[in-house]
Protein backbone atom coordinates (compact mmCIF):
# COMPACT_ATOMS: atom_id res chain seq x y z
CA UNK A 1 0.00 0.00 0.00
CA UNK A 2 1.13 3.31 -1.25
CA UNK A 3 2.07 5.97 1.89
CA UNK A 4 -0.59 8.36 1.95
CA UNK A 5 0.39 10.24 5.36
CA UNK A 6 3.84 11.90 4.88
CA UNK A 7 3.45 14.64 7.65
CA UNK A 8 0.84 15.98 10.10
CA UNK A 9 2.09 19.59 9.31
CA UNK A 10 -0.71 21.77 7.84
CA UNK A 11 -0.76 25.36 7.65
CA UNK A 12 -3.89 26.18 9.06
CA UNK A 13 -6.00 24.33 11.29
CA UNK A 14 -8.97 24.43 8.19
CA UNK A 15 -6.16 22.22 7.01
CA UNK A 16 -5.81 20.43 10.01
CA UNK A 17 -9.24 19.25 10.53
CA UNK A 18 -9.65 18.42 6.72
CA UNK A 19 -6.59 16.11 7.92
CA UNK A 20 -8.14 14.74 10.87
CA UNK A 21 -11.53 14.16 8.67
CA UNK A 22 -9.04 11.99 6.02
CA UNK A 23 -7.65 10.18 9.32
CA UNK A 24 -10.94 8.73 10.68
CA UNK A 25 -11.61 7.95 6.87
CA UNK A 26 -8.73 6.05 6.53
CA UNK A 27 -8.98 4.60 9.78
CA UNK A 28 -12.12 2.90 8.84
CA UNK A 29 -11.10 1.94 5.23
CA UNK A 30 -8.03 -0.30 7.28
CA UNK A 31 -11.00 -1.54 10.01
CA UNK A 32 -13.25 -2.65 6.75
CA UNK A 33 -11.31 -2.76 3.36
CA UNK A 34 -14.79 -3.74 1.70
CA UNK A 35 -16.55 -0.80 0.31
CA UNK A 36 -20.10 -3.16 -0.29
CA UNK A 37 -20.14 -3.85 3.68
CA UNK A 38 -19.51 -0.14 4.34
CA UNK A 39 -22.35 1.01 2.23
CA UNK A 40 -24.30 -1.55 3.83
CA UNK A 41 -23.16 -0.48 7.26
CA UNK A 42 -23.98 3.21 6.34
CA UNK A 43 -27.54 2.93 6.25
CA UNK A 44 -27.76 1.89 9.30
CA UNK A 45 -25.46 4.42 11.51
CA UNK A 46 -26.54 7.40 9.38
CA UNK A 47 -29.80 8.18 11.00
CA UNK A 48 -28.80 7.08 14.57
CA UNK A 49 -27.34 10.10 16.73
CA UNK A 50 -24.79 7.31 19.02
CA UNK A 51 -23.17 7.11 16.24
CA UNK A 52 -23.24 10.17 14.55
CA UNK A 53 -21.75 11.64 18.11
CA UNK A 54 -18.77 8.70 18.64
CA UNK A 55 -17.96 9.82 14.78
CA UNK A 56 -17.49 13.38 15.80
CA UNK A 57 -15.75 12.11 18.60
CA UNK A 58 -13.38 10.02 16.45
CA UNK A 59 -13.08 13.12 14.17
CA UNK A 60 -12.47 15.73 17.48
CA UNK A 61 -9.29 13.27 18.32
CA UNK A 62 -7.80 13.18 15.03
CA UNK A 63 -8.01 16.90 15.59
CA UNK A 64 -6.38 17.45 19.01
CA UNK A 65 -3.39 15.03 17.07
CA UNK A 66 -2.97 17.22 14.50
CA UNK A 67 -3.10 20.72 16.79
CA UNK A 68 -0.63 19.51 19.06
CA UNK A 69 1.64 18.38 16.13
CA UNK A 70 1.52 21.66 14.71
CA UNK A 71 1.69 23.72 17.77
CA UNK A 72 -1.83 25.00 17.46
CA UNK A 73 -0.77 27.24 14.70
CA UNK A 74 0.88 29.54 17.01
Amino acid sequence: MAAWLTSLQTDTPQEGFELALKLARKGVGYTQPDAEVRDRLRQEYAEDADSLTMASQVVAIHFQTVAAANNYWK
